[in-house]
């Protein structure tokens, strides 16, 4: 099968890539500054070119900054992509996107909501492959920035952290597999307090850093305490299906520390 991955040089991109090739599938990397096909889904450069022939589009693009910035890749250049992609006659566009990204008030997870509606209303047939935050993100993102002030600011928020490999071979299933114009979630195996995962982190890295207790006010610091990130076991939730990863927060934490030169940071990938 040939797949076009957009995306393909990010934290999760990569790993998907990897695991299509290994499968046997013929893969197209898409990226804006990667070495196969350059793509901008700001302006749609290069994305006519790039999908030409491809039976799948796995969409892995990300964008951090402001929320307009994250608007512009995630919303504006989905509708690009998803234009290319009709002309192109592309049989299934996979959609990764974030739990309950509806539910969080946050400029960036509705940047992604609004990039599910405009999926789920394109001309493409789709599938939703929604995940919980990534070790690597909840390490650098939470827990990471502060250490060197010798604090951790510790919002309440309940998180239920995936192994970006786990999450990626959900994607491939997906990607390899009928679309079912559904959601299909990839979770963590459990749900901890942020507190919990700080004080794991701290271990781990042998920090001093003194955990400072945050309350997030308003709507977000409620969705957050309340677990909108997470995706309690056994609630039917209208998706396709719920995917469950083994790898905790602490395995991967052990699992840094016999690969001190892995990768330690979010993902960036913006095409």
């Amino acid at each position: 099968m040939d797949i076009a991955v957009v995306g393909g040089t990010g934290l999760l991109g990569r790993r998907v890539v990897a695991g299509l090739r290994s499968g046997g599938h013929a893969v197209r990397v898409l990226s804006r500054t990667g070495p196969e096909h350059r793509v901008d889904l700001t302006t749609g450069a290069g994305l006519a070119r790039a999908l030409d022939g491809a039976a799948v589009v796995v969409d892995a693009s990300n964008r951090t900054g402001t929320s307009a910035a994250a608007r512009s890749t995630l919303v504006g250049g989905t509708a690009r992509l998803l234009e290319a992609e009709a002309a192109a006659g592309v049989a299934h566009h996979v959609c990764v996107s974030i739990v309950n990204c509806d539910e969080v008030p946050l400029g960036y997870y509705r940047a992604k909501a609004d990039q599910e509606r405009l999926v789920e209303r394109g001309r493409t047939p789709w599938t939703i492959v929604r995940a919980t935050q990534f070790h690597e993100f909840v390490a650098a993102s939470f827990l990471a920035p502060l250490k060197r002030l010798g604090v951790h600011a510790v919002p309440g928020a309940l998180l239920q952290p995936v192994d970006t490999s786990e999450a990626a071979d959900a994607v491939v299933r997906v990607a390899t597999a009928e679309p079912t114009c559904g959601l299909v979630e990839i979770t963590g195996p459990r749900a901890h307090e942020l507190g919990e995962l700080a004080r794991l982190w701290r271990e781990s890295n042998g920090s001093r850093a003194l955990p400072l207790p945050v309350r997030v006010p308003g709507a977000l610091g409620r969705a957050l305490r309340a677990g909108a990130l997470t995706v309690p076991g056994g609630e039917d939730r209208g998706t396709s299906g719920v995917l469950r990863g083994t790898t905790t927060f602490e395995e991967w934490l052990r699992s840094r520390r016999s690969a001190p030169n892995a990768e330690h940071r979010a993902p960036t990938e913006t095409p």
